[in-house]
C-alpha cells in the first residue's frame, strides 16, 4: 500500500481541516501478532515518533520523548482483542490522557493490514495536526519493517545450527 501525504512544501493540505486521519499499510506477518507488537508499550518507543524510548512509569502507563522537541509524553495502551484495536491514551500526566490514537489490525490472506487512526484534539495547530499525519504515514512503515524483520528472523531460527 502506498502512504499519501498530507504536508507538502508549506502549502495548506485539505487533509488538515479533517478532524480524523488514517494511515494504513499491509504486512506479512500474523495478524495476533502484529496485535500484541502494537499494544506493548516498549514496542511503542521503537515506531511512535512523537513517543520514543517507552519506559514503563506505572501500571500499563508508558512515558516516551517526542523527537521534535523532547516533550515528555504518557501513554496507556488499552487492547481489545475482540476487536482487533488498540487504543492509545495520550496526556501530559496520568490524570489528563484522551483516547487520541487508535491502531488496527485487519487480518488478510497474505497477512493483515494495520491501521493508525488519530483524531485532532480541538487544541491542536494546524501545523501540529500536519506533523501528526506525516508522523503516521511514516510510522506504519516503520512498523511494517519492525514486524516483518522480526517475522524474518523467527523463521530463520530453525534453520540455524550451531558450531561446535
Amino acid at each position: 500500500m502506498q502512504a499519501r501525504s498530507a504536508v507538502g512544501a508549506g502549502r495548506l493540505n485539505p487533509a488538515l481541516s479533517s478532524l480524523v486521519h488514517t494511515a494504513r499499510m499491509a504486512c506479512a506477518v500474523d495478524p495476533a501478532r502484529a496485535l500484541r507488537f502494537l499494544a506493548n508499550g516498549r514496542q511503542l518507543g521503537r515506531w511512535a515518533l512523537g513517543s520514543m524510548n517507552t519506559v514503563r512509569v506505572g501500571v500499563g502507563l508508558y512515558r516516551g520523548i517526542s523527537l521534535f522537541d523532547g516533550t515528555a509524553t504518557l501513554i496507556r495502551p488499552v487492547l481489545d482483542r475482540q476487536a482487533g484495536r488498540v487504543d492509545f491514551w495520550v496526556g501530559p500526566d496520568a490524570q489528563h490522557l484522551q483516547p487520541r490514537i487508535q491502531a488496527r489490525v485487519v487480518a488478510r490472506q497474505f497477512g493483515c493490514v494495520i491501521s493508525l487512526r488519530a483524531r485532532r484534539g480541538k487544541d491542536m495547530s494546524d501545523h501540529r495536526w500536519g506533523r501528526l499525519i506525516a508522523c503516521h504515514e511514516a510510522e506504519v512503515y516503520l512498523i511494517q519493517s519492525l514486524l516483518e524483520q522480526v517475522n524474518r528472523s523467527a523463521r530463520r531460527r530453525p534453520h540455524e545450527t550451531s558450531r561446535a
